[in-house]
């Protein structure tokens, strides 16, 4: 959540952050109003505290008619104390309730507007060009035996589908590169767990706007994870770290309903139930958030250099950030049968609004407690086969592997299977 010191010090910079999602500035006034009545009611309560303390030594000392007369007082007092104390917790009910819905302060720089409102900031490698028409990656999957849609719905429905054969062999060798890669930058590797509770999925802030994609088990209580930074984000919840920065990356099958997307790449790998990603996670500093974040963007950069796929990298407009992130980077890579350039990395900081709404800290300089900063980054999903199958097919159906895949699938072409 936001910093309501920070939010007093500077409204505008909120209301600038809310114009530039799309969102309503006026939650700044209805914050502050809140605040200053959850402070006024605090101090109410806190002075008729201190008489009521004081006039207790005073009932102690009188006798007869007087003391009668102090002991109503002292009646009177203690309902008017209850009351004081029930409206600051009303008006800071209200407030926290408040603080937990309204977005991340955006960082300087970011682009204003929504989904189309990004920023392409580079481009790498140039699209292929072939010499016969290529198929795209469902087709390409079948051919290789290597994915299987249609026993994937069988058993499971829309959306699901079943890896083989070379193709699961793909996804492992896929996989085994990006945590190579990550552990020799200095990641410790995780297998976290894929089901939490919803402390861990509402301090990350996955149960805003987005909490009808995820998957919840009413009877546990529990959630199935999208991502592995949720749990990777509640591994130190209510901790105080004593060294920065850490960073993580994780393993895990990933769940998402896709509410909404019905219609849109229904065909294939693309946009799935279920799906697996390798992701980078990092706390540091605050001060150092910005430079870390690029520091995952350029780790992800490096993956995509060695799967030999042309990409974008884009500038996220406010509008379309999550809930948590101040700023975000995608890359995207680029799907020859769609003629266009498809995410398949994210990197988002989410300075310390994550960290406030999991009491995540560190001791700084100055002795005390102070909320870290959280980030994260994808470098490596199942949708990654999608790209790799299509920019390097050739024309009889075979499948060049990128050259530092070769030693993980042990392979260097996949070649279609006769059926």
């Amino acid at each position: 959540m936001i910093d309501l010191r920070a939010l007093r010090e500077d409204p505008e910079r909120l209301r600038a952050s809310q114009r530039a999602r799309g969102e309503d500035e006026t939650v700044v006034d209805t914050l502050l109003s809140l605040d200053e009545r959850r402070r006024s009611a605090l101090t109410g309560f806190e002075r008729l505290r201190s008489e009521q303390k004081s006039f207790g030594k005073s009932v102690s000392r009188a006798s007869g008619d007087e003391r009668q007369a102090l002991l109503d007082r002292a009646k009177e007092l203690a309902q008017q104390v209850k009351d004081a104390e029930a409206e600051a917790d009303r008006v800071g009910g209200e407030l926290d309730a408040l603080l937990r819905v309204v977005p991340n302060l955006i960082e300087e720089g970011a682009p204003p507007g929504g989904e189309q409102d990004f920023v392409v900031l580079e481009h790498v490698g140039a699209p292929p060009e072939f010499d016969f028409e290529p198929r795209d990656h469902l087709e390409l999957g079948e051919g290789l035996r290597a994915i299987d849609m249609e026993r994937g719905a069988k058993v499971s429905g829309a959306r699901f589908y079943f890896l083989t054969g070379v193709g699961a062999r793909l996804q492992h060798a896929l996989f085994n590169l990006a945590m190579d890669q990550a552990v020799e930058a200095g990641f410790v590797p995780m297998t976290p767990p894929v089901l939490v509770k919803p402390e861990a999925m509402e301090g990350t802030g996955f149960l805003g706007a987005h909490a009808a994609e995820v998957y919840r088990l009413p009877q546990d209580d529990l959630y199935l994870v999208g991502t592995s930074e949720v749990p990777l984000a509640a591994y130190h919840m209510n901790e105080i770290i004593d060294e920065l920065p850490r960073r993580y990356v994780g393993w895990s099958t990933c769940f998402r309903r896709e509410a909404g997307s019905y219609g849109k790449d229904t065909r294939g790998i693309m946009r799935v139930h279920q799906f697996d990603k390798v992701e980078m996670f990092s706390y540091c500093d605050p001060a150092d958030s910005h430079e870390e974040h690029l520091r995952l963007l350029a780790w992800e950069k490096e993956m995509l250099a060695k799967v030999e796929i042309p990409y974008r990298v884009i500038d996220v407009a406010a509008g379309d950030l999550g809930t948590s992130a101040a700023r975000k980077y995608d890359c995207e890579a680029w799907v020859p049968t769609q003629n266009t350039y498809r995410e398949v990395t994210s990197t988002s900081n989410c300075t310390e609004f994550q960290a406030r709404r999991l009491s995540v800290r560190h001791r700084g300089e100055d002795g005390k407690n102070h909320p870290v900063a959280t980030l994260n980054g994808t470098l490596a999903t199942t949708r990654w086969i999608v790209s790799i199958l299509e920019n390097h097919q050739q024309a009889d159906g075979s499948v060049r592997v990128p050259k530092a895949l070769q030693k993980y699938i042990g392979l260097e072409v996949l070649e279609p299977v006769k059926r």
